[in-house]
């Protein structure tokens, strides 16, 4: 039974790489376009109007899809409990995304200014999450349908990359830009609902219990404003700072590299939130522990060769990113800057929803991000206005990469049964001694490729392909264990 278990897991974390690579090759195809034939102030002003929209998703989300998760993997294998907490949950996203909705029209309103100037994208954007309440993604995450959601999302994503790269041409094309943005949404959304019948059925059998949920859904409520607040205060209060919103456009393509590395490693929450919280039901805490040594492994993996790589070759990346576009100024240095929280964001992620979350220790996480964002939106302000006035944008990627490390310092001491030994081994060690000797090779390589490959895409590719050839058959020879377990047998006791 282990061993069905370990490569149960193994098989869901392949499948979800695969879905996120796959997404993320075609987001990273796209925004080139969009930076190319939009220009700076418009990818800024699609950014910054996109940041506002996503407070209100947040909140109109008030943390269900996590609980809902969690809820829903404790009882899957009893139809009737399943479908009582699917209905439950629906309802209370449905209401509270309707509130948010009403909220973010008064707020506008009352605010003017930029926001009210920016309305009809704004509204547009909003569409977003107003359709995501019928998703009912979480539903298939709990049920850990990873092969089925990762062929939807490749076909929907596709489909909106193609839209974007056949028809964005100019920078008036911001709005249809945004509304093949959320076409996936919109996508997912049909695809999801033809499909849920086989799994639930939302005929009401009984009285509703929303009173279970209002403890666990405040707390994670709290949780997501206070890392929605930190994660898109820096590309929000650059919007002000920067009236043509050009130093957003520089930050979003600083980052968008960035992003798609942790977008990769934090999607295998999906595998692993439902199977830690069995795990962690069932008492089986020698499992718990192995699941989350195994998913901070698959983490660090990644996540020290990208910083690396990524940050020796910044100039081309942003080149890539941006499409070869002009303007984009300082893009280079907020991705070189920011390029740590690959790994310190990632891995705080990790410790919330596979170690803190199975646990129902989410205050805290609360209490941790409330500091923490307190602490960033003060630095930001303090050195984007004060420090660098010229380039606010190098002053708040330094708040935010700073506060990122302290948050995860506290979070691995507040963890360390369950993290320290995982994090903090001979393993890792490995991991690390190997990326270093990529680093060097990238560092005396790449410049001599400069002279050779004048694309930038090219040059990318190159190194990664040749860095990934040494990083792997060096991971080989120390016998790493993610790497080696693909090569021999398993003990039963490993994940």
């Amino acid at each position: 039974m282990a061993n069905s278990m370990k490569e149960n897991v193994r098989t869901s974390v392949i499948v979800n790489l695969i879905r996120t690579v796959t997404l993320t090759l075609l987001s990273f195809i796209t925004f080139p376009f969009a930076c190319k034939y939009l220009g700076d102030a418009a990818v800024g002003t699609y950014a910054w109007a996109n940041t506002f929209v996503y407070y209100f998703l947040i909140i109109g989300k008030l943390g269900i899809p996590n609980v809902a998760i969690r809820e829903c993997s404790k009882v899957r294998n009893d139809p009737k409990a399943f479908n009582k907490k699917v209905q439950e949950f629906f309802l209370l996203q449905a209401f509270f995304t309707l509130l948010s909705f009403l909220l973010m029209v008064i707020i506008m309103v009352s605010a003017g200014g930029p926001l009210w100037e920016n309305k009809d994208l704004i509204f547009l954007l909003s569409i977003n999450f107003l359709a995501g309440v019928f998703s009912f993604e979480w539903v298939y995450i709990a049920l850990e349908q990873h092969f089925y959601m990762s062929f939807r999302s490749i076909v929907t994503i596709t489909i909106s990359a193609a839209l974007v790269i056949l028809f964005i041409r100019y920078p008036r094309q911001i709005y249809l830009y945004s509304l093949f943005a959320i076409s996936t949404t919109l996508l997912t959304v049909i695809a999801n609902g033809f499909r849920l019948k086989k799994y639930v059925s939302l005929k009401k059998t009984g009285p509703y219990d929303f009173k279970q949920y209002i403890k666990p859904l405040l707390v994670i409520f709290f949780i997501t404003i206070v890392v929605t607040i930190y994660n898109q205060s820096d590309s929000f209060i650059l919007g002000y700072l920067d009236e043509t919103k050009a130093q957003v456009g520089s930050y979003s393509v600083g980052i968008k590299g960035i992003e798609i590395v942790i977008t990769i490693i934090t999607s295998l929450s999906a595998v692993f939130i439902p199977r830690a919280t069995t795990y962690y039901k069932m008492e089986n805490k020698q499992f718990f522990k192995n699941l989350t040594a195994y998913s901070l492994n698959i983490c660090l993996f990644i996540a020290f060769p990208a910083i690396v790589t990524m940050a020796l070759l910044s100039n081309q990346v942003v080149d890539v990113i941006s499409g070869g576009a002009n303007g984009f100024a300082d893009a280079q240095y907020a991705l070189m800057i920011l390029a740590s929280i690959m790994l310190t964001y990632s891995i705080g992620d990790i410790i919330f929803s596979q170690v803190l979350l199975p646990m129902n220790k989410e205050k805290i996480y609360l209490i941790t991000m409330i500091i923490g964002a307190v602490v960033n939106v003060t630095g930001s302000v303090f050195l984007g206005v004060f420090v660098f006035p010229s380039s606010p944008v190098i002053g708040i990627a330094l708040a935010t990469s700073v506060t990122d490390f302290a948050i995860l310092i506290f979070l691995i001491c507040k963890t360390r049964e369950y993290v320290g030994k995982a994090l903090f081994n001979v393993n890792s060690l490995k991991l690390f001694m190997a990326t270093l000797f990529i680093g060097g090779v990238t560092y005396f390589v790449s410049p001599l490729l400069n002279g050779v490959i004048d694309n930038a895409l090219t040059h990318i590719a190159v190194m990664i392909l040749l860095d990934g050839i040494l990083y792997i058959g060096l991971l080989l020879l120390l016998k790493e264990k993610l790497v080696y377990s693909f090569v021999r047998k398993r003990n039963v006791e490993e994940l």
